[in-house]
C-alpha cells in the first residue's frame, strides 16, 4: 500500500531570527532535522515524500538537503515531489492585502501538495524532530484502517523549550479518539510543569505537534474549510493580516460537526525542534546521544535499502 509522508517547510519562522531554521545543520554531518524524519519514514514504510517550501527558498533548500535526498530516495525507491506554497494559490473569492507577508497556515500548505496527494499521508513540521515510534504507529494506522484519521500524541512535557514559549494544540482526548483541540499559545516550561499567560498546564496532557495521519478524502473537507477561512475573512472575523488556517483548528471544527473520527496514538518520544535560535545546541547534543545509543547510524542513511 502506497504511504506519503508531507512534511511542511515553507513556514518563515519568525521567533527563530535570521536564517532560515528548517535549513539549521544539526547533525554530525550536517544533515537537518528533516534528514532524521524522512530516514524514520522510509524506515516505518513510507514510499513518496511530499515537500513544500517557498519558491524564495528553493535553491538553498536544493543545496542543503534536496538533491541529496532525491539520491538517497531513488537508491531505495522512494518517490520525492516537491510543491510551493504560494499567496496567490487561494479560492476566487478570497482577497489577500498587497502588503500582507505571513504565510497563510499549515492548512494552506497541505492544500499546496493537493495535487500529488494519491494516497493517506502522514503530515509534520519540518523543524520538528518527533521520533521513531511516531511515525511506526502512523504508517501501521494508515495500512490498517480505511476510514478514520490519526494523531501522534504527544505529552505535553515532552514538547517544550528551554529558551522561550511555544503553541501547542492540548488535546481533549476520550477512550483514545480526539474530542477536541485547543490551540494555547504562550506556554512556558516552570519547575513544576508548563503554564500558560500565568494559566497552570496538566505536563501529561496530550498535545498535537502537527503530527496527522490523514487519507485522500480529507482533502476535499480541507478545500471546503479554506472556502468558509475567506468568507469569515471577508465578514471580518478573521484578521486579514494575521489570521491562518490552521490544521489543529479544522480538525478540531470537523469533530465537532461529527465529520470525523481521529484516534490518538500515545508516544513517549520526547520532541525537540528549534523554535528559537538558542534551541539549536540542545538540538545537536540530543543527535548525538541518539547517536551513541544506537539508534542512528554516524552516517545517517546507511542502514537503509
Amino acid at each position: 500500500m502506497n504511504t506519503s509522508l508531507i512534511i511542511m517547510a515553507a513556514g518563515i519562522g519568525s521567533r527563530f531570527g535570521t536564517g532560515i531554521k528548517q535549513l539549521e545543520p544539526v547533525g554530525l554531518h550536517e544533515e537537518i532535522i528533516m534528514d532524521y524524519s524522512i530516514h524514520d519514514a522510509i524506515e516505518a514504510g513510507f514510499n513518496k515524500i511530499i515537500i513544500i517550501i517557498r519558491k524564495d527558498i528553493e535553491e538553498d533548500f536544493k543545496k542543503r538537503i534536496g538533491n541529496r535526498i532525491e539520491s538517497i530516495c531513488e537508491k531505495v525507491g522512494v518517490e520525492v515531489v516537491y510543491c510551493f506554497q504560494d499567496m496567490k494559490n487561494v479560492p476566487e473569492n478570497a482577497h489577500i492585502l498587497a502588503d500582507r507577508t505571513k504565510p497563510l497556515g499549515t492548512g494552506h500548505a497541505v492544500l499546496a501538495a493537493a495535487p500529488y496527494i494519491t494516497e493517506p499521508f502522514c503530515v509534520i513540521n519540518a523543524d520538528d524532530y518527533y521520533g521513531k515510534k511516531s511515525f511506526k504507529l502512523i504508517h501501521e494506522f494508515l495500512v490498517d484502517d480505511g476510514s478514520d484519521y490519526c494523531m501522534a500524541g504527544f505529552i505535553l512535557k515532552n514538547t517544550l523549550s528551554e529558551n522561550g514559549s511555544v503553541t501547542r494544540g492540548i488535546c481533549d482526548v476520550d477512550e483514545g479518539y480526539l474530542k477536541a483541540v485547543h490551540e494555547t499559545k504562550n506556554i512556558v516550561k516552570i519547575q513544576n510543569g508548563a503554564e500558560a499567560d500565568g494559566k497552570k498546564l496538566n505536563p501529561e496532557a496530550y498535545v498535537s505537534m502537527n503530527m496527522w495521519g490523514l487519507t485522500e478524502k480529507y482533502i476535499r473537507l480541507l478545500k471546503e474549510g479554506f472556502e468558509q477561512f475567506f468568507d469569515e475573512m471577508n465578514k471580518g472575523t478573521v484578521d486579514p493580516m494575521k489570521g491562518e488556517y490552521l490544521l489543529p483548528n479544522h480538525i478540531d471544527k470537523l469533530l465537532k460537526a461529527g465529520k470525523c473520527r481521529v484516534k490518538v496514538l500515545p508516544t513517549d518520544d520526547k520532541w525537540f525542534g528549534v523554535t528559537y535560535k538558542e534551541d539549536k545546541e540542545g538540538v545537536v547534543q540530543s543527535f548525538r546521544r541518539l547517536i551513541d545509543e544506537g539508534v542512528y547510524k554516524e552516517e545517517l542513511y546507511s542502514d537503509l535499502g
